[in-house]
């Protein structure tokens, strides 16, 4: 695990951050002492939330990027952020971890991740070499055992990406056909055409339906 920086070292504003994240955990420690609706709350009742969240995330994210304007991404944030720290709190009460420990766990997998930056890796690389960068370090961290599966409920679009990813990434040939009579077939071969174009179909399709007004 990294050490933590020194004050000096840390960036400007990390000291007002650290009390801002402080203060809201605080509040939210208290709400759940004192709020039934808070108390009742378990890391399953609360899944169906960081789902809404993260939708109205993306869809914040959208908007700001058609208009300019960041303040609902900034809003969207911060409840995302009270899912997050919702459920490090109730497992604080468990006994499980609490957010400094997620905070340390995340700081520690992107400092090993990144070795261009925090390692002796080169630092001139362009995206593609650094994210086979990530994938090796995430494969030695599995030791070596390849990626877990995939969430089965990812949107179907992103899971056949990811799906497709992870096969050429394994040297595996990648069949579809776009002229197939099954609509899916079909839409794995759009998928397939996404990929090789550089472009996100997820993103694509939501950015399509956006243009029908």
């Amino acid at each position: 695990m990294p050490p933590e920086p020194d004050a000096e070292e840390r960036p400007d504003g990390a000291d007002h951050a650290d009390d801002a994240v402080a203060e809201f955990v605080a509040v939210m420690r208290r709400l759940r002492a004192e709020c039934p609706w808070k108390q009742e709350q378990t890391h399953r009742s609360l899944q169906r939330y960081l789902v809404e969240e993260t939708y109205e995330t993306l869809e914040a994210i959208d908007v700001g990027a058609a208009s300019g304007e960041w303040a609902h991404l900034r809003e969207e944030l911060g409840d995302l952020l009270l899912q997050v720290v919702f459920h490090a709190v109730i497992a604080e009460e468990g006994g499980a971890f609490d957010l400094e420990e997620v905070a340390r766990g995340i700081t520690a997998k992107m400092v090993r991740r990144n070795p261009h930056v925090f390692g002796a890796a080169e630092a001139e690389l362009d995206a593609d070499a650094v994210n086979d960068l990530w994938q090796q370090a995430k494969a030695a961290e599995k030791g070596g055992s390849g990626p877990g599966p995939l969430p089965p409920d990812l949107p179907a679009l992103l899971y056949a990406d990811k799906t497709l990813d992870r096969r050429e990434r394994a040297g595996l040939r990648v069949d579809v056909d776009a002229g197939s009579p099954e609509l899916g077939d079909r839409l794995l071969a759009l998928v397939a055409e996404a990929r090789g174009a550089g472009v996100d179909p997820e993103q694509a399709l939501r950015d399509a339906v956006r243009r029908l007004g």
